[in-house]
């Protein structure tokens, strides 16, 4: 068995005691730096942010907020990590602790060190200040969307977010940029409840699964961290897999772009730069800021949630999934993958390594995501559209659905219903009217299976009218 041990605001911290589903939240809050709170304990509230030094390239780092509350301490062993107490101190505040202070960006304090830590962030951003500006200072304001403030009112906590300036030449944490991040080495750890692992290699990994079939793989843990939490989950044994370099990987060919299952998706946001489109669509609608930071498209599949705003947009994309195991590898496509609620043909022992997007991309496309928060929620409904059209026929049209069948699905019947049709009002409004009914819908408390069912056809719609008006626009 062997020890955690975190480099906290600088210095290393050994944590002799950590158990196999101890939080980094409630570690953190037992060493004396309660700045950090519990709020919702599900990543929703930011209260418990926190900044985590990541690759950025070879040789470099990046700061990224993370939900503490959703990241199990041994998953961070050997990390790096900073604190609202790392940042400033009462005598010497930081530039954004500064602005929130001066600016009226706090009244009763709670979820104030979480903003700081997400702004702190953005603040460190590398290349803040170039291409796109969101504001005058770079600062995009959406890197707070997973932050939530109860009583000061979000005015003057944006205003302190714009005043913001570049951090001076003796910033340590800017400076900290250049050097590498801290490489996540390999860990066995065994306590009350169960055993952590972190494999050193992906064969490593296999042959662990392959002896442990029923053991809980971990990416992002945004979701089982939640578990963890709420439900007082606890695994036999838990496997890290997020630091695998073979699930980490990202190629593009001729045919195909291949996205690894351990990749958070604010980094695949970044590789990918807007080379496809219905993903760049997508991602800001994912959760928040701090959740993709952790999120994995891997994650998002594995637990194979009907309501999971991934496979919408996969399926439209007519997506595949290679699946590996010690026994050897296979390619799945996705619209075959799904079996039943939270279940899949993905056997035990086998990891998700990639995503493979075959190449070229349908040029018409769309994501709706209906909730009941425009950021940072769970979808009542997700649909999403990938087009091909020959002149003004459809040559071919995918459709994925979410949170309207007890799996994500293919809107098949309206598919058939398009394809070979010309794309014209009429001829969409009785495929809208198809789409209505595809799925078998449910009541509850996000949604009415009636109101899931129009959101349907007003989705096709929507898509339909959007695209006659770009087109007016560009005519």
């Amino acid at each position: 068995m062997e020890s955690v041990s975190i480099t906290v605001n600088g210095q290393r911290r050994e944590a002799p005691d950590a158990r196999p589903h101890t939080t980094l939240l409630n570690w953190l809050r037992g060493q004396g730096l309660t700045g950090c709170k519990e709020g919702c304990a599900e990543g929703e509230c930011g209260a418990c942010a926190v900044l985590v030094a990541r690759p950025d390239g070879e040789e470099g780092t990046r700061w990224e907020s993370v939900n503490a509350c959703l990241v199990l301490l041994p998953a961070l062993s050997g990390g790096e990590v900073v604190t609202a107490e790392g940042l400033g101190t009462p005598q010497h505040l930081h530039p954004v602790q500064r602005e929130l202070a001066v600016r009226g960006g706090s009244q009763c304090g709670y979820c104030t060190p979480g903003f700081v830590t997400s702004m702190a962030a953005e603040y460190y951003r590398p290349g803040r200040l170039d291409g796109e500006h969101h504001a005058p200072n770079g600062f995009d304001i959406h890197a707070l969307s997973g932050n939530l403030c109860r009583c000061t009112g979000y005015r003057p906590i944006q205003d302190a977010a714009h005043a913001l300036g570049t951090p001076p030449e003796d910033d340590a944490l800017a400076a900290r940029r250049s050097r590498p991040a801290p490489a996540l080495p390999a860990l066995h750890l065994s306590g009350p409840g169960g055993d952590f692992q972190r494999p050193g290699t992906l064969e490593q990994a296999l042959d662990v699964l392959a002896g442990h079939p029923d053991a809980k793989v971990l990416a992002g843990g945004t979701d089982w961290g939640v578990e963890v939490n709420l439900r007082h989950a606890r695994a036999g044994l838990t496997v890290a897999v997020d630091a695998l370099p073979e699930l980490r990987e990202l190629i593009w060919s001729p045919d195909a772009v291949e996205i690894g299952a351990g990749l958070n998706l604010s980094e695949i946001e970044r590789r990918l730069a807007g080379r496809v489109p219905l993903l760049a669509e997508w991602f800001p609608q994912f959760a928040s800021r701090l959740i993709r930071n952790s999120a994995t498209l891997g994650g998002n599949l594995g637990t194979a949630s009907p309501i999971g705003d991934s496979p919408p947009v996969l399926l439209a994309l007519n997506a595949s999934l290679r699946l590996v195991s010690a026994g050897g590898e296979r390619e799945v496509p996705l619209a075959e993958y799904f079996t039943g609620y939270r279940q899949t043909v993905r056997r035990p022992g086998e990891l998700i390594r990639s995503v493979k997007i075959p190449l070229p991309l349908a040029p018409v496309a769309a994501f709706h995501k209906i909730a009941k928060r425009r950021f940072d929620d769970i979808s009542s409904v997700a649909v999403a559209f990938a087009l091909k059209l020959d002149g003004d026929t459809v040559r071919e049209v995918r459709i994925g659905l979410g949170g309207v069948a007890a799996t994500p699905l293919r809107a098949r019947a309206t598919e058939e219903a398009l394809t070979g049709q010309p794309w014209t009002e009429a001829i969409v409004r009785a495929a809208a009217r198809l789409l209505r009914g595809e799925g078998t819908p449910l009541d509850d408390h996000r949604a009415s299976a009636a109101y899931r069912a129009a959101m349907l056809e007003q989705a096709l719609l929507k898509f339909y009218f959007a695209r006659q008006e770009q087109q007016e626009v560009g005519a």
